[in-house]
């Protein structure tokens, strides 16, 4: 009861300090607050029981390497937003962004399908109609109803629900940390912490942890927000928005790994809610409303990305209204032909693809600025990284 207690209390607090005007209409925090809401958007919800089954105890050192690996991409596009002040006309770069934005506006509608296959299976977990097929069902539903807005209205009143949404997310989140501080405490005390080995490490887990990079991804989203932020201000954003998701992913790793056994839970897209249950009975509730406030909003703002890419990389050839449809139907293919972890594992390829091209681009910028070797065998690397990621990341066996 006094778990239950604390948890709500942090949420509420939380809550109340994101929703002050002086916070909530600072410009460097709105900045900041979208690509934060992007890279934590879902990966909470499912990274946990994936890395707590097959990473044993080791589970928190590789969610560190995932936060590295995006942080380092991260750096690659920082330094293109910076380089882009400069440089305004070089062909090659603008081939490369013109194919990666396009990548990327690919990368978009997977993850769409990734953000309502979520939606779907934590709308109905707490009902009696708990399956697959009702969870695709309501995927599909929600698919329909995001292209019935694009096709007729547009997303300007949704993408308005957006701010509020991740503020009641993120407060969420911090409850759920801090619950299960409480309760690792207890177990310290008790002498109960565990400590699982892992799975054989070989190339099949080095490959699955590479389908995992999505639940990383969304710091991107900085880059194409010029029309409203400065690029000083979007480079320290983005960079601010990654310590805050890394530190709040590592802590929440931490938490997870070193109470469960991992034979004591099914791992499957809504096993968190399983787990959450045993730390504290609100729990649940509170995951599944942050659940479906995060994916909804985090599909609204891809939807809308996706399509605004292809009118914008066409000349307005496609109508934004075509690039929704087309968005629906792939989405719809992918709900009802492949389970969620498969499209996690596709959507990590193609967003590590993107991140690969976008390496490429910032070791040419390196080399025409003149600066040291080590910065640009640094953006190589990263291209060569990202194309292996996005060549050999394979989906979480169930």
């Amino acid at each position: 009861m006094v778990i239950n207690i604390i948890i709500i209390f942090s949420t509420v607090l939380v809550g109340a300090i994101l929703f002050l005007p002086h916070l909530a209409n600072n410009n460097f925090w709105r900045a900041t607050i979208t690509p934060l809401a992007s890279i934590i958007g879902s990966g909470f919800l499912i990274l946990g029981p994936i890395l707590s089954q097959n990473f044993g105890g080791y589970a928190p050192l590789v969610m560190a390497i995932l936060c590295l690996v995006g942080f380092l991409f991260g750096v690659a596009i920082r330094y293109n937003i910076k380089q882009h002040m400069v440089v305004r006309d070089d062909s090659l770069v603008n081939s490369l962004e013109t194919l990666s934005s396009w990548v990327l506006a690919f990368a978009y509608i997977i993850s769409v399908a990734y953000y309502l296959n979520l939606f779907g299976a934590f709308g109905i977990r707490l009902t009696s109609v708990d399956d697959t097929t009702n969870a695709r069902i309501l995927t599909s539903g929600i698919f329909v109803f995001i292209l019935m807005v694009g096709w007729t209205r547009g997303f300007d009143a949704l993408e308005r629900l957006e701010q509020i949404s991740v503020s009641i997310k993120l407060a969420i989140i911090i409850g759920l940390v801090v619950g299960l501080a409480m309760y690792n405490t207890e177990a310290a005390l008790a002498n109960e912490l565990i400590f699982s080995s892992s799975k054989t490490l070989d190339w099949s887990l080095l490959t699955l942890s590479f389908g995992l990079i999505v639940t990383v991804q969304g710091f991107e989203i900085s880059r194409y927000l010029g029309e409203k932020y400065s690029a000083t201000t979007r480079i320290k954003s983005m960079q601010l928005a990654q310590y805050i998701s890394s530190a709040i992913y590592i802590s929440y790793i931490a938490l997870i790994s070193y109470i469960f056994k991992p034979e004591s839970f099914g791992l499957s897209e809504t096993a968190i809610i399983d787990m959450m249950l045993v730390v504290a009975p609100i729990l649940p509730a509170l995951l599944i409303v942050a659940a479906l406030s995060a994916q909804f909003s985090a599909a609204i703002a891809d939807t809308g990305g996706s399509g605004g890419l292809m009118h914008e990389l066409t000349n307005g050839r496609i109508k934004t209204r075509y690039a929704y449809l087309l968005l629906v139907m792939i989405g719809l293919f992918l709900t009802w032909s492949v389970d969620i972890f498969a499209i996690v594992s596709y959507a990590s390829r193609a967003f590590a693809f993107y991140y690969g091209l976008q390496a490429l681009i910032a070791a040419i910028f390196a080399k025409k600025s003149g600066e040291p070797w080590h910065k640009m065998a640094l953006y190589i690397g990263l291209c060569g990284l990202g194309i292996i990621i996005a060549i050999f990341g394979t989906s979480v066996e169930v």
